[in-house]
């Protein structure tokens, strides 16, 4: 192998977080707290996971002490937040390899040819890497990002549009309930009759459908109609063998949770909490001799001075 052919050298970490959504920036603030730094590989191109990539306009009202707070709020109060603890970022790069070592380290490599050499890793995936389900119908290609979309930058720009949403999980299901009301019209086509997201989700969804605020297709789209180089309608191939053609400007095609256990709830707060049980967890791993103390931010003169506010406690 020539010089120019050498591997990178591997970035040593006591610790790298797999994923850049909310969990695994607050897993960034637990770590800095206790002292540990770390790097932070994502495959999208910006911090925030599924809230910046698929609703950033949508507001979350279960954080605690902020009634109501949107969500890319959210994702610049956690940046701003673990900003004392200059942790590395690693954007639009896919870890394609993770092997732990003899010695109890891993061994992670992405897509990109990045290298680390890390005490512990921290999985904070979410949905997965966000890779999205591509419409499979002629002509979808080539409207991606205008007329067809995997993401909602700006929920405004869809006001007074005939809108035609794909799936049967969350996302799908609370774009549905953004745009109704807002769009000119809000067609819902799932390939099955059962839904996998939340159940008051599904059962407002199913309220407005009654209401004759949405409209509902058991199906899959079949075919895309293009006039002219634009979008004006589609074809569903219904489950009962039907074919009802769609009038619509703009086609959304939707897209489990990588930690489970008995209980578990799908909730951003469960993920914080598991994100601080995880940096304990690393922490307990790196140092296996070190003992551990549960400091408190408010009085803790290490804490403090960790998070740049030293002097303010008691």
């Amino acid at each position: 192998m020539t010089e120019t052919q050498a591997l990178p050298e591997a970035i040593e970490t006591e610790c790298v977080v797999i994923g850049a959504g909310p969990s695994g920036l607050f897993a960034v603030f637990e770590l800095g707290l206790l002292g540990m730094k770390c790097h932070v590989v994502d495959s999208l191109q910006h911090p925030g996971g599924q809230c910046a990539e698929l609703y950033p306009d949508k507001p979350i009202y279960d954080i605690p002490a902020l009634p109501v707070c949107g969500a890319q709020e959210l994702v610049d109060r956690l940046m701003e937040q673990i900003r004392p603890f200059a942790a590395g970022f690693h954007l639009g790069q896919e870890v394609t390899g993770l092997v732990r070592r003899d010695d109890g380290h891993f061994e992670l490599t992405t897509a990109k040819g990045t290298r680390f050499s890390a005490g512990a890793v921290i999985i904070a995936a979410g949905l997965g890497s966000f890779q999205p389900r591509r419409l499979s119908v002629e002509g979808a290609e080539a409207l991606e990002g205008r007329q067809v979309h995997y993401r909602v930058a700006r929920a405004e720009q869809y006001r007074g549009k005939d809108l035609l949403i794909g799936g049967g999980g969350d996302s799908a299901l609370d774009w549905v309930l953004e745009f109704a009301g807002k769009a000119r019209s809000v067609t819902l086509v799932h390939r099955r009759e059962e839904f996998r997201a939340q159940p008051a989700s599904v059962a407002r969804m199913k309220e407005l459908v009654a209401a004759g605020h949405v409209r509902h297709l058991s199906g899959q789209v079949g075919a895309l109609r293009i006039v002219g180089g634009m979008l004006t309608g589609a074809t569903v191939n219904c489950l009962d063998g039907s074919a009802v053609e769609v009038d619509c400007d703009h086609v959304f095609a939707a897209v489990g949770d990588i930690n489970t256990y008995p209980g578990k709830k799908k909730l951003i707060l469960s993920g914080f909490h598991e994100a601080a049980l995880a940096a304990f967890g690393v922490q307990a791993y790196v140092y296996p001799g070190k003992r551990q103390f549960l400091q408190y931010t408010t009085t803790s003169p290490i804490m403090q001075q960790r998070l740049g506010v030293s002097g303010t406690g008691g």
